[in-house]
């Protein structure tokens, strides 16, 4: 069984319609509600009971608890709690959730509970459980995530989050009729995950103007644009501005102005207002911030709005996956689409860095382990990728290319050889080591972790990398920005009495120093995620991720 789709086939038949009518329909329901006589209508708790048994079937299920603490009592006894949940399922899609997953089927809710109470007490007792599934089937998902991540993210280690939502609310809830707010209850109440949620409701209405309007695009081949231009283009770019939102870009009516004796702006004229509006734009899809209007942003521009709604709704479940991740005090997580790493102390206090992370094709995995200890003045063994794909066919090109970078060849023991005695179109088994130094690829320090990849975060003498705006540039591990930095927060942050400008000043290679305490770290993959500024940044599927998850979805 297909275990990403656990609750499309086995919540409860019955998708309430979009807009279903309340009109005169509704009305005879009601009526014929209140007809019927309340013993016939309420099922006893054997009845009850007995359908719980059938249904659960491991200790904990939150099924089983909810009618604990009803004390196996009927809970959907009145036509407006049903109301109160078809309502509040209509309004998953907020979360980028689809209530079929919740209640499909030939009935509505409404339907299902009207031919319950015309049946027998066992049907009326079917419907109050299946009522109660699919509600709290959509408290998990809106909790925990509707996928589990270790099903979904290979390398996906951390626990999901666990279910903390207080079932006696829950069922305070249903017997208010107020089922949203059972929902409110479930919700992740981090920032992001908000910040995430009203970036959905904007964009899904971006989404349905840009259906309704036709809207330029600027040329592809045209000029860069800065302040001061002038020209259709212009006027173009305020219009492809004002499409994804950024209103400002726009002028109101020019005749406001001659009303008020005021000269109307130029819309053809990159002023001070569009160059601000365009480093927004810019912002927000991680494009470098100069206010100038290059092919890349050309580009970014011209796209279409739509597909943002799939990848919000993606990086929603991402979201509800995540308050393990970034709630651990100390903790370090590297946001890999992002290009940045975020460590939070023990007191609490943040501090980012930006990263350099593993190209497409040598991706840097999701992975989450323990930070350990350090290697200072570190030495470079070749992993077995770049050995194979660069290393070797450059050393069969270029006969210097070891001696300039200070590489040695050894063997598996590590026992060095000639590299003039080897057949280099057949090396065999040999290992290149380059020594430690200025030129070393890893810096000066790096931060180690358990894992079977290879990964790790590290220094770099490349540091003019980082001012590129979009940093997918490494063979899989993660270079750091101010890694002495992080490295002498680790030190404070767990007790050690090891200093990093001592460690550095002694020279040693490969120094491993261990943490008195070790540091929780996960690389997580989201491709669009609050920033500092608590805009939502949307960044490139560099790894071509979001499709399969949207599909499990």
């Amino acid at each position: 069984m297909d275990k990403t789709r656990r609750r499309k086939s086995g919540a409860a038949p019955g998708k309430a319609a979009p807009g279903k009518a309340i009109g005169l329909a509704a009305f005879a329901l009601s009526v014929a509600l209140a007809a019927a006589p309340a013993t016939a209508q309420t099922p006893p708790a054997g009845a009850v009971t007995e359908e719980i048994a059938r249904v659960t079937g491991r200790a904990g299920d939150p099924v089983a608890a909810f009618y604990q603490r009803t004390q196996q009592q009927p809970a959907w006894l009145r036509l407006e709690q049903v109301e109160s949940l078809a309502a509040a399922l209509q309004t998953l899609p907020r979360d980028g959730l689809d209530p079929a997953d919740y209640w499909d089927g030939p009935d509505s809710l409404r339907e299902a509970f009207a031919r319950s109470r015309r049946a027998s007490a066992q049907a009326r007792a079917a419907f109050d459980v299946r009522a109660t599934q699919t509600l709290l089937g959509a408290l998990d998902d809106l909790q925990r995530g509707r996928l589990d991540p270790g099903e979904q993210v290979a390398g996906w280690e951390t626990p999901r989050p666990a279910r903390t939502y207080a079932m006696s609310r829950v069922v305070d809830a249903v017997r208010d009729a107020d089922v949203a707010r059972a929902l409110a209850l479930a919700r992740p109440d981090t920032a992001a995950y908000g910040q995430l949620r009203r970036a959905l409701a904007k964009y899904r209405a971006l989404a349905r103007r840009a259906r309704q309007t036709n809207t330029p695009l600027l040329p592809v081949d045209g000029a860069a644009l800065r302040p001061d231009d002038t020209g259709e283009e212009v006027a173009i770019l305020r219009r492809r501005l004002a499409y994804w939102g950024i209103s400002e870009a726009l002028f109101g009516d020019p005749g406001t102005y001659a009303r008020v004796a005021a000269r109307a702006p130029d819309p053809q004229r990159f002023d001070a207002g569009l160059e601000a509006a365009v480093k927004a734009f810019q912002r927000r899809h991680l494009l470098d911030e100069d206010g100038v209007v290059g092919h890349k942003t050309r580009r970014a521009l011209n796209a279409a709005v739509g597909p943002r709604v799939a990848t919000l709704r993606v990086n929603l479940e991402r979201a509800r996956w995540m308050p393990p991740v970034t709630a651990r005090k100390p903790g370090v997580w590297v946001d890999i689409a992002g290009y940045r790493m975020h460590y939070t102390r023990p007191s609490g206090e943040r501090w980012s860095s930006k990263v350099i992370v593993g190209r497409a094709g040598r991706e840097t995995p999701v992975l989450h382990s323990v930070i350990t200890h350090l290697t200072v003045n570190p030495t470079w063994t070749v992993p077995p990728t770049i050995w194979r794909e660069d290393a070797l066919p450059n050393i069969r090109r270029d006969p210097g290319y070891l001696a300039r970078r200070n590489m040695r060849v050894l063997s598996p023991d590590g026992t060095r050889l000639d590299p003039q005695s080897i057949d280099w179109q057949s090396p065999g088994n040999v290992m290149l080591r380059q020594a430690a130094g200025p030129g070393n690829p890893l810096g000066r320090v790096v931060v180690r972790f358990p894992n079977d990849q290879l990964i790790y975060l590290h220094d770099t003498p490349s540091r003019g990398l980082f001012n590129r705006d979009r940093r997918a540039l490494s063979s899989g591990c993660v270079r750091v920005e101010g890694v002495r930095e992080l490295v002498r927060m680790l030190l404070d942050d767990t007790g050690s009495d090891y200093r990093l400008d001592m460690l550095l000043r002694r020279g040693k290679s490969d120094r491993n120093v261990y943490l008195p305490r070790r540091v929780p770290l996960a690389l997580v993959y989201l491709t669009a995620w609050p920033s500092a500024r608590g805009e939502v940044v949307f960044r490139p599927d560099v790894y071509r991720r979001d499709a399969a998850l949207l599909g499990a979805l």
